[in-house]
């Protein structure tokens, strides 16, 4: 398939709708993503928990996990359930709270919320609820919720960020969340993030799992912590996406957690989001940490050179050990070197490695044989040229698998 680019986040929404409107209507259809009850005993759902649960609704099971190994739930709660789907989760929930508990079904596709509530009625579970919103703006009181459990939601949002806040004002103090989604290893780094098509393939939406972690951190969430994950997407009908899924390293995971008494104040949510070890691993693995390391040795080389000078004109001295500058920039550019090679396994071609050790080869040379402005002005260059081209290789070749134009 083409993709189109510069959809809205109306349209992702559509998108994610017809086709989740798709599953509740003609669950037999066929879709990338497995379906089905056999999918729930896959995950780990036990017999006793799905043996009585209407076919129907089962035919039209598309969660990514099994959030109840969090034991999030207790008898008695008002839970809600996240991307309910047709229902199965909350079924099971609605078993657990008893007759004193309340669930509470939202779900983003109208098929899906009718599907629901014919089933809940069918089953007679009276203490259950289904409502059709988005994630992004819970219909609920603040601290109206005991707990939440989600399968397979977060990662069809837009704007996590706000919907993981959502979960946090909904919540009571001390609350309880079970979350089963995707992750990724590798963040999709080509300009595909508005492509609908994309964005139900499921990988497109998905985040690091790090990052997805930091964000309920960030939101005041405490004790989180990972119970269980595994891949998902080897019970995928589809070829071509169990092969975009091992390449960006997407798998399901399991989370529990529990929301912290208050938020954090906004000045301490920055301080967590600009924390540098956050930057180093988003640039390492969306293939940018070359370019990284090519910009620090140019500022160490011409930067320095620049301060040098300017530095006298205010009055200023510097003291510069030319061995240790040399020897600073020489360690960058060999850095840089290092990662382009290693970008050969990602876009499986030599050219920008070996045009990275010439210019790498140049530079050295200046810098510890034979100084000559040429040389290390012409290795910069090579460099350059060699770190853009790994990109964009690298974006080609995630290209070529997310199957766009």
């Amino acid at each position: 398939m083409v993709a189109i680019l510069g959809y809205s986040p109306k349209q992702i929404t559509q998108a994610v709708q017809g086709m989740y409107r798709a599953v509740a209507d003609s669950p037999d259809a066929g879709f990338h993503f497995p379906v089905g009850v056999e999918v729930c005993r896959r995950l780990g759902y036990p017999h006793e928990r799905i043996a009585e649960l209407p076919a129907a609704l089962l035919a039209s099971f598309a969660g990514v996990g099994y959030p109840f190994r969090a034991d999030a739930i207790r008898a008695g709660d008002r839970v809600l359930d996240i991307g309910a789907g047709a229902g199965v989760d909350s079924l099971i929930a609605s078993q657990r709270v008893g007759a004193k508990g309340r669930v509470i079904a939202l779900d983003l596709t109208d098929a899906m919320t009718r599907k629901l509530y014919r089933n809940a009625r069918q089953v007679g579970a009276d203490n259950l609820s289904v409502i059709q919103a988005s994630a992004e703006r819970l219909p609920l009181a603040d601290a109206s919720i005991d707990s939440i459990t989600s399968n397979g939601a977060l990662n069809l949002v837009p704007d996590k960020r706000r919907a993981v806040n959502e979960m946090f004002r909904v919540l009571t103090p001390g609350g309880r969340l079970q979350l089963a989604d995707v992750v990724i290893h590798r963040p999709v780094s080509v300009d595909c993030h508005d492509d609908p098509r994309l964005w139900v393939e499921c990988v497109v939406g998905a985040t690091i799992k790090e990052n997805l972690l930091a964000l309920f951190a960030d939101a005041g969430f405490r004790n989180i912590e990972v119970v269980g994950q595994h891949d998902y997407f080897a019970l995928s009908p589809s070829a071509q996406t169990r092969e975009v899924a091992a390449s960006f390293g997407a798998h399901a995971i399991e989370v529990a957690m529990r929301r912290g008494d208050k938020a954090p104040s906004t000045a301490r949510q920055w301080l967590h989001r600009l924390d540098p070890r956050r930057w180093l691993l988003t640039w390492r693995r969306r293939g940018l940490l070359g370019l990284v390391t090519l910009v620090l040795a140019l500022l160490s080389c011409y930067g320095t050179l620049a301060l040098v000078g300017l530095l006298p004109l205010l009055g200023l001295g510097l003291a510069l050990n030319e061995g240790v500058w040399a020897m600073t920039i020489g360690a960058l550019v060999i850095m840089t070197l290092a990662i382009l090679a290693a970008g050969v396994r990602r876009h499986r071609h030599v050219g920008p490695t070996l045009l990275a050790a010439l210019g790498s080869a140049a530079i050295l040379y200046a810098l510890f044989v034979d100084y000559r402005l040429g040389w290390e002005l012409g290795g910069f260059i090579a460099l350059t040229a060699a770190v853009l081209w790994d990109l964009r290789r690298r974006r080609r070749r995630e290209a070529d698998l997310l199957g766009l134009d």
